[in-house]
């Protein structure tokens, strides 16, 4: 299993320097970085960018995954045909560009769109039978691409199509592609599941893609997760995938805003503050988890 960590962590935006976080985070012992899809369409946008970030990356040991929230305007099921119009050509644009970058896994809530607007009423039977729909069209993009689309199960305030790893099942069966698998996110399971180790353990060889937070959305070791148990269990499925830290600690910005962080989880939110909780975060995991 490798390592990784959200470059977000850092920053207060969705888009970066990729290759200033390339150099921090496989300085801090991390194997793996993750970037935000959205940067692919606003700031890195050439086939000379994108292989640029490729071969640093290999520079820096570092293996690439890519996460990604769906606008409204671009939602795979919305009763609108437009937006799934949309949302299709989005993706087919973007996996190519995830394939010439060696990105082997795009992770998110892919299916609908984030953040949820729950003022609407939402139609969570005919919205999920759309998403299966699309996507089982998408998969073939995919599996040209070689990309897995980890459909990631979010908790209740954020989602409202899979918010247990058992609907994720029914949901990634039923599309029935070889690149199409279950992505969790022990901060959403700490909400929705009644034993995180047994979802990740009923998921097995489903589980396509990992991150890996605390419930009070601090670094793994600074909250009360139960992180031997969910090693345990990561080991009982031979997990062999990327284990990625999403922690969010600083209010303000973009994604402060949509992450509904309000105030500063650390009394020192400064950057050596950051690398320091990472780089102690790394370790404790890996001696917890054991592989």
């Amino acid at each position: 299993m490798k390592y990784g960590i959200y470059f977000a962590y850092w920053t207060k935006e969705w888009f970066a320097d990729y290759k200033k976080y390339m150099d921090k985070i496989s300085g801090l012992g991390f194997d793996v970085m993750e970037i935000s899809c959205a940067a692919l369409r606003d700031v890195y946008t050439t086939k000379e960018q994108l292989i640029d970030l490729r071969e640093y990356a290999k520079e820096k040991n570092l293996t690439l995954t890519a996460g990604y929230g769906p606008t409204k305007a671009e939602n795979l099921c919305s009763e609108d045909p437009e937006a799934v119009k949309r949302a299709m050509s989005f993706f087919r644009d973007l996996l190519p560009k995830l394939q010439l970058m060696d990105i082997k896994i795009l992770g998110g809530g892919l299916y609908s769109y984030w953040p949820v607007d729950f003022t609407l009423n939402n139609d969570k039977a005919g919205d999920r039978a759309r998403a299966v729909q699309n996507l089982k069209e998408l998969s073939k993009t995919a599996e040209e691409c070689d990309v897995t689309l980890g459909m990631e199960v979010l908790n209740r305030y954020e989602g409202y199509i899979l918010n247990t790893c058992e609907e994720a099942i029914d949901f990634v069966d039923e599309i029935g592609s070889s690149h199409v698998k279950i992505m969790l996110d022990t901060f959403h399971m700490n909400i929705e599941e009644d034993n995180i180790a047994a979802a990740i353990r009923k998921a097995g060889k489903r589980l396509g893609h990992l991150h890996l937070g605390e419930q009070n959305r601090m670094v793994p070791g600074k909250g009360s997760l139960p992180w031997n148990e969910i090693g345990q269990a990561l080991r009982d499925i031979d997990y062999k995938g990327a284990a990625v830290m999403e922690p969010f600690v600083m209010k303000g910005g973009t994604i402060g805003s949509e992450i509904k962080v309000w105030r500063d989880l650390l009394d020192d939110t400064s950057e050596e503050r950051l690398d320091a909780d990472a780089k102690a975060s790394l370790n404790y995991v890996r001696h917890v988890f054991g592989i």
